[in-house]
């Protein structure tokens, strides 16, 4: 018979260590910080040893509170996975693909069809988010944007992603310096991003046109960058936009690139779990991903 605590108190400890706050534990698990506090203190009395300093208002781990959670960490994450696991099993067959909002939206959804005609007998379930998703757990594989580096994970190229100007027809865009007289569509990359050279911005695509005397800021900015490309598809102003999110509008003639020189960006990466790659979920969405992007 295993010597250990009640399973409660090292849930309290594991969360209010890795949060160093009762109270955020206390929101985490949705219990009160007393209830927090008194699991603590139980499980400490249970060991026999302080695991953290109260201050007046913070907390910090003791060094046995240090030494301990590591491995608390890693029992839960094994709780985790292997529930993960055996809901997986036991569930209807249901194949889980994360990446962006804007590919989701923009690529993804359109397609989701073609899976389900591929096969019947699955569902697709698309989850949209730019948060880092555990594919171990939460999803069988992702299409990510980035650099491409993804430590731990299986990592197959999609493509490399552009950018361009394109705008509405009406606008009747004929020549780079018309360019001087549109309103200008931007998209603000994230702050992780920002300063990196693949994420294009107008000061780019001037510099690369040999444009000058242009206010490569003036405009109009979106923080969402589906909100950028309705702008342009209403007719707001010209977009330097990604030409894969834009692609169906361009090859419906509903937004138009009038410009030959594109931008090189980041890449769409097919990602996955080296645990996860003999699941059956993992290779049916492999095989769609390359064969909707013609991928070899």
């Amino acid at each position: 018979m295993r010597k250990l605590p009640p399973l409660g108190t090292l849930r309290a400890f594991e969360a209010a260590a890795r949060r160093l706050s009762f109270k955020l534990a206390a929101k985490e698990l949705h219990v009160t910080p007393t209830a927090i506090s008194h699991q603590i203190r139980q499980l400490e009395s249970y060991l026999k040893v302080d695991l953290f300093e109260r201050h007046t208002r913070r907390v910090s781990l003791t060094a046995a509170g240090h030494l301990l959670l590591p491995s608390i960490e890693e029992g839960f994450d094994t709780f985790e996975r292997a529930i993960a696991t055996v809901q997986r099993r036991t569930a209807p067959n249901v194949a889980t693909l994360t990446s962006t909002v804007a590919f989701t939206a923009k690529r993804l959804a359109p397609r989701a069809g073609a899976f389900r005609a591929l096969h019947p007998h699955w569902s697709l379930r698309l989850d949209a988010s730019d948060d880092v998703f555990d594919l171990d757990v939460e999803a069988d594989t992702a299409v990510r944007y980035g650099n491409g580096y993804y430590p731990g994970l299986v990592v197959e190229p999609l493509f490399e992603d552009r950018f361009a100007p394109v705008c509405s027809p009406n606008l009747k865009l004929l020549s780079e310096q018309d360019l001087r007289t549109s309103v200008l569509i931007h998209f603000e990359w994230g702050a992780q991003v920002r300063d990196d050279e693949r994420a294009c911005v107008w000061r780019h695509w001037f510099e690369r046109a040999h444009l000058k005397g242009i206010d490569a800021q003036a405009g109009l900015s979106f923080t969402d960058e589906i909100h950028a490309i309705h702008a342009t598809i209403a007719g707001q102003g010209v977009g330097l936009l990604s030409l894969t999110l834009v692609a169906e509008e361009l090859a419906s003639g509903v937004l138009i690139q009038p410009f030959s020189l594109t931008l090189p960006s980041f890449r769409y990466d097919l990602v996955y779990s080296e645990r996860a790659a003999e699941r059956p979920a993992t290779q049916l969405l492999r095989d769609w991903l390359k064969s909707e992007f013609r991928i070899s």
